[in-house]
């Protein structure tokens, strides 16, 4: 904790912490002191000071994990030009015990093999086939970054909010178990420690009350980050984190809205006044066409198409990965989806590829008028609330799922329902919209 590194010198709280052993090599400094500029008369017990010595901390731990991070990718740097180099004399790479255990015949052709190279490249070449690059250690800490650096193929097609969103809880499970097990080489790490971090999420769970797969996801991240690492550098790491789901996990179903809440609340004329202009289009939106929120808000001038026999929108790519194949699709505007898009031709820059920042404004706005009336209500909830009302007038399974992005459980054929069909269904189940958005 930050107050154990608080001292009083002159009068003044300072942060005071010696230099880890595992960084000091790097850090030559011995002890970091700085001042949190809290007078201690002004703040007896402290409190302000933590606060600030929390801070220096967090800065102060950053920059020591960079330390490591950057001798961890110099070291793997090494070692994979070591690798490289066997590969290219027709060797694969061991270290020096692995080699010594090989047999005679293998042993021999390497030292011919090293004895063949000019003498400016000898050197280089012992130490790839001899075994002279130690293989690196990867530490906990450097987990996340070097399964980016495996996924690198795999997250190319995805925009800048949807790295941040596959990013974050990839990084706060590490974190979650160093804060449990400490920093380690990863290869150490057995499935007893895994089991002691598991009994730590049940013990969270119970005390605050958490859905059991909050817990789930750390397990399942670092489940896929341990087996992605594995198959690119075979250190022998085992199913340390396989089968350790908390069972009685929330399904995370949302619950719709009633169709005359929808139209007698949402819809009423300055319900939504408290958003901003953008906001209250989006959700507009969102009534009449069943669209995800981050799909509406990257909505642009090219996809809003309003000319023509039937406006509609155009859900693609665009930059970003869609949530499943079935996501590209055309939905026809009617009612008040059809004055937002009028009101917005341009889309919705200020919100684009920011849906999480978008859904925070709108929910504490929603639920600070009353306008999410049950538990596991939000705003996304009008999409199921679209989709119950396509259901209450029967509207065909396969315009259903043309219009929601789902896929349609039989074989495809033709091109789908037209904008023409799919707009008819919708007019069906219109609301009557406000006099203006």
């Amino acid at each position: 904790m930050s107050g154990d590194y608080l001292l009083k010198r002159d009068g003044v709280w300072h942060f005071s912490r010696r230099v880890p052993f595992n960084v000091a090599d790097l850090d030559r400094r011995g002890i970091v002191r700085q001042s949190t500029r809290i007078r201690v008369v002004e703040d007896p017990r402290g409190a302000k000071a933590r606060r600030i010595a929390d801070q220096i901390n967090a800065d102060l731990e950053a920059f020591w994990l960079g330390l490591l991070n950057g001798r961890a990718e110099e070291a793997q740097k090494v070692y994979d030009a070591a690798r490289k180099r066997a590969r290219g004399f027709g060797f694969d790479y061991m270290t020096a015990d692995a080699v010594a255990a090989r047999p005679v015949s293998e042993i021999l052709a390497r030292l011919q093999t090293i004895k063949g190279q000019p003498q400016e490249r000898e050197e280089l070449a012992a130490s790839a086939l001899g075994g002279g690059v130690p293989v690196p250690r990867l530490m906990l800490s450097g987990l996340f970054n070097e399964f980016e650096r495996l996924s690198a193929s795999d997250i190319r097609d995805l925009s800048p909010d949807q790295v941040r969103k596959w990013r974050n809880p990839k990084v706060r499970a590490v974190a979650n178990l160093i804060d449990v097990i400490g920093d380690q080489p990863i290869s150490s790490i057995t499935r007893p420690q895994a089991l002691d971090f598991r009994e730590w999420w049940q013990a969270r769970v119970a005390d605050e009350d958490l859905d059991p797969d909050t817990a789930n996801k750390d397990f399942g991240h670092l489940n896929t980050m341990f087996k992605t690492v594995e198959r690119a550098l075979r250190i022998g790491l085992g199913p340390v984190f396989s089968e350790m789901r908390i069972r009685g996990a929330n399904n995370g179903q949302r619950v719709a809205f009633a169709p005359a809440f929808v139209q007698d609340r949402f819809l009423a004329d300055g319900a939504l006044d408290g958003l901003n202009d953008d906001a209250r289009c989006v959700l507009y939106l969102i009534v009449e066409t069943g669209l995800r929120l981050s799909e509406a808000c990257n909505l642009t001038e090219e996809t809003i198409r309003l000319s023509g026999p039937a406006p509609h929108v155009v859900v693609k790519p665009d930059g970003r990965r869609m949530k499943t194949d079935q996501s590209a699709r055309e939905i026809p505007l009617v009612g008040v989806s059809l004055m937002a898009a009028q009101a917005s031709p341009a889309g919705f820059p200020r919100y684009r590829d920011k849906a999480a920042s978008l859904s925070a404004i709108v929910n504490k706005v929603l639920r600070g008028r009353g306008l999410l009336p049950e538990a596991g209500q939000t705003l996304y909830s009008l999409r199921h609330t679209f989709e119950d009302r396509l259901t209450k007038v029967e509207a065909p399974e396969k315009v259903t799922a043309a219009l929601m992005g789902h896929k349609f459980h039989r074989p495809r054929y033709g091109l789908g329902p037209s904008l023409e069909q799919k707009r008819e269904w919708l007019q069906r189940i219109a609301f009557k919209p406000p006099s203006k958005v």
